[in-house]
């Protein structure tokens, strides 16, 4: 008997999760069906394809040669998927968008908008700074702040955002600081990002010119950087489109000039056509060069 995909599909899931539990979760099954079913699949091909470790399933050399057919099957799966997506002529349907948490709190504020110009779309907005696959339709489109090298990805450059330091508006005034000087910035409390976000914007050029300083609040996320500036916790280096709307804060300074970030806007190739998808990005094109002049901090 030929081995059916679903069962393919679930040998491919527990050799990249490596345990029952993580797989059952990755495919919204009970654990006990995955270890039927992967049971079935040795049946059905006549060999053993995991080791049971205490703590991992790990493939014996029969289940790493299956693997390989497996994840062509599930790459050809997924061209099918896409490409059957594009067969449909009408602007309705769910589309998925993913962004970073401060992005994604920009579109939110503008989703009214959206919804009223494509009344037809269900909108799925997700906030991460991590990279969804878009082979395999974990988005439908990506803003990110790099493209990455990939060949079936057609990014379209949305616009440049400016930053600029923030602090709620009694702290700018108890602590001010000349000229934004090195020496006045070691002496008032700071909030950015922590060391496993070293690469995101404004965090290197913060600590600088901190020469050793640790900043007072480290965090993980935009939205989190934001809250704790409002509150008062410290001064921030954030996006101005985050910062100026906010009556909670107040700029100290110009826009950084050395600080700023590229936003793309990125699609599977097999997607692009696709008429809700084309129509979102349409309308996110459009949108940010509608708020251009607060992205780039001259509001």
């Amino acid at each position: 008997m030929t081995p059916s995909w679903d069962d393919l599909r679930i040998f491919l899931t527990l050799a990249r999760e490596g345990t029952l539990t993580t797989a059952a979760k990755a495919l919204g099954v009970s654990h006990p069906t995955v270890a039927r079913r992967v049971a079935v699949l040795e049946q059905q091909i006549g060999a053993r394809l995991f080791e049971r470790l205490p703590d991992r399933f790990v493939p014996t050399s029969a289940g790493e040669e299956l693997l390989g057919d497996t994840e062509s099957m599930e790459r050809a799966a997924l061209s099918i998927d896409r490409r059957s997506a594009g067969l449909t002529d009408t602007v309705r349907g769910v589309v998925r968008l993913s962004a970073g948490e401060a992005m994604s709190a920009l579109l939110a504020r503008h989703l009214p908008a959206l919804q009223k110009q494509l009344a037809e779309i269900e909108f799925e907005l997700v906030a991460s700074h991590t990279l969804a696959n878009l082979s395999r339709r974990e988005a439908d489109l990506l803003i990110r702040e790099q493209v990455p090298d990939l060949a079936d990805i057609v990014a379209r450059k949305l616009g440049r955002v400016a930053f600029a330091i923030y602090a709620h508006p009694s702290l700018a005034m108890a602590r001010p600081m000349a000229r934004l000087a090195p020496a006045a910035m070691k002496q008032v409390p700071w909030v950015t990002f922590d060391d496993d976000h070293a690469y995101m914007p404004g965090r290197r050029w913060l600590l600088e010119r901190l020469e050793g300083a640790r900043p007072a609040v480290r965090g993980n996320n935009w939205l989190v950087l934001h809250e704790a500036t409002r509150a008062g916790a410290g001064f921030a280096v954030l996006p101005c489109y985050l910062g100026d709307p906010d009556p909670g804060l107040q700029r100290v300074g110009g826009v950084i000039a050395d600080v700023f970030a590229d936003q793309w806007l990125l699609v599977h190739r097999d997607l692009r056509a696709l008429p809700r998808v084309r129509a979102v990005m349409d309308a996110v094109i459009e949108l940010f060069h509608r708020e251009r002049t607060a992205l780039e901090g001259r509001s």
